[in-house]
């Protein structure tokens, strides 16, 4: 069975991640990697006022991380992240195939060669390609 890209947003625990970020950013990634992941990317994406508390939490540190792994090892990671108190929370979500490279590239910066130009789009423009490649993907 192919290993499928996934998604994964993790909202940690802020105090503990400022201490030791290399200690809780290890933990999460092992926690993949223990069930058969490979990790893609794994990057911090934004650290953040709560829009309510978690766990009396009211800050958080949203770390982005882009893994491939074999679908039903996913509720496996879910439950070990429910139960590991530097996760506040999780969301896994599963990239369509079509959109592997395009979303790999943006996530790490790269940029995909051929289709982009040295000009920046103006944002109609932006918006407008964004609408075909999506409706592209959907037929």
């Amino acid at each position: 069975m192919a290993k499928t890209l996934y998604e994964g947003m993790f909202i940690l625990d802020s105090g503990r991640y400022s201490r030791d970020n290399a200690g809780v950013v290890s933990e999460l990634e092992e926690i993949i990697r223990s069930h058969g992941g490979e990790i893609e990317i794994s990057r911090l994406y934004e650290e953040r006022r709560l829009a309510y508390p978690i766990n009396g939490h009211r800050k958080g540190t949203y770390w982005l991380t882009y893994f491939r792994i074999d679908g039903p090892q996913i509720p496996l990671i879910t439950r070990q992240c429910e139960i590991n108190d530097t996760i506040l929370r999780q969301l896994f979500l599963k990239v369509h195939p079509k959109l592997t490279e395009a979303i790999l590239a943006h996530a790490s910066g790269q940029s995909l060669g051929e289709d982009e130009t040295e000009e920046e789009e103006e944002p109609a423009e932006r918006s407008a390609a964004a609408r075909r490649a999506t409706v592209a993907v959907a037929e």
